[in-house]
């Protein structure tokens, strides 16, 4: 297997102009973000896996914990690997934010798909997620891996030196999508936002309220008055020119395996038409690679196993309203696949290397 990997490694770095390919690792390879970003990066044609780590896992084949892996032939770790250009955190929060600073200081860029780099304000993490950030140091240098929003902060990030990226929640991908033309235009006066999740969003963990008999069928609201990706939203509109203050966030739980949808409730700072919305969002996304605006509200299923966001914007010529739709893929555009393209821009890398995959129907 070594000369295999070898072989076709020496093929790739003459095909690359000579470069490398980068030595990657994935902690916490055995969750469902952590299948995902093997799956992707298994074959991008510019990385090389080098290290796979799990719990309690000791050449552990992935096929243990991914058996749609099997082609991969990977092994998954107890223990990080040292030789590596960068590495994809898929872990609880808290748990990265102990790690981080070690393996920058070994020259290492680290993408968090964690929120542990994702609020640049030491003082919410108490409030958000219950714990003292114990790198406020590096909040600073961290960049939100949003590259619709945060492009020119991403690109060459890695080049030369060690990088941090606060990969974005699912939540807010598709809620910033949907709402970062208006927020840019100052036309927010009044937001509530009403968002689904397919349950695979909750992680890989085995909960009694997970389980089939509980979620078949049903559908849940939680996160009541205050869910943490909140404070991601409010930052990154207010980071855009929006003055709305609190964003109303109300999470759904819906009987599907992936997807999110955030339908944005907008009462906008002046009357807009709906030329005017079109004209927009068609300025604001006609260069990006996976964003797409559509003249229909889109579904979930549009965007499944791909990196791709669908946006919908219309206005309610009866409430003068503005609603516009984000639908996204939770564990790709909104966790995995999201982080392959901030990884890609900040090696300078193709913006699309190794998320080509179109969606899967049906």
């Amino acid at each position: 297997m070594d000369d295999v990997v070898t072989r076709v490694d020496d093929v790739a770095t003459v095909a690359l102009g000579g470069r490398a390919r980068i030595r990657v690792g994935i902690v916490g390879a055995t969750g469902y973000v952590g299948g995902e970003l093997i799956r992707l990066l298994a074959r991008h044609p510019n990385v090389r896996l080098i290290g796979l780590q799990g719990r309690e896992r000791d050449q552990e084949p992935v096929t243990v914990s991914h058996p749609h892996l099997a082609r991969t032939e990977l092994r998954i770790d107890a223990a990080m690997a040292r030789d590596i250009d960068a590495v994809f955190l898929a872990l609880p929060h808290g748990t990265a934010a102990t790690m981080v600073p070690e393996l920058v200081a070994r020259g290492v860029t680290v993408i968090d798909q964690g929120p542990d780099f994702r609020l640049r304000d030491p003082a919410d993490y108490p409030r958000w997620y219950g714990f003292e950030h114990p790198s406020p140091d590096l909040l600073s240098q961290a960049v939100y891996g949003l590259p619709e929003l945060h492009r020119a902060q991403l690109h060459g990030l890695a080049e030369g030196s060690a990088a941090v990226i606060g990969s974005p929640g699912c939540y807010p991908t598709a809620t910033l999508l949907a709402l970062a033309p208006l927020a840019s235009q100052g036309l927010i006066d009044d937001l509530v936002v009403d968002a689904k999740s397919g349950v695979s969003g909750a992680g890989r963990e085995a909960r009694p309220e997970l389980t089939f008999a509980e979620v078949d069928e049903s559908v849940k609201a939680y996160g009541i008055g205050g869910h943490r990706h909140a404070a991601e939203i409010e930052q990154e509109l207010a980071s855009l020119g929006a003055s709305g203050g609190p964003v109303d966030f109300l999470p759904h739980l819906v009987p599907m395996t992936r997807g999110i949808l955030s339908a944005c409730h907008v009462r906008p700072a002046r009357p807009v038409t709906q030329g005017e919305l079109d004209a927009l969002y068609q300025q604001a996304y006609v260069d990006e690679p996976f964003v797409r605006v559509v003249g229909q509200p889109p579904a979930t299923k549009q965007v499944t196993g791909s990196n791709e966001c669908r946006v919908h914007v219309s206005v309610d010529q009866r409430t003068g309203r503005v609603l516009a739709i984000g639908v996204i893929d939770n564990l790709v555009k909104g966790a995995a696949g999201q982080a392959v393209q901030a990884f890609d821009l900040a090696f300078d890398l193709p913006e699309t290397a190794g998320l080509d995959q179109l969606p899967l129907s049906p």
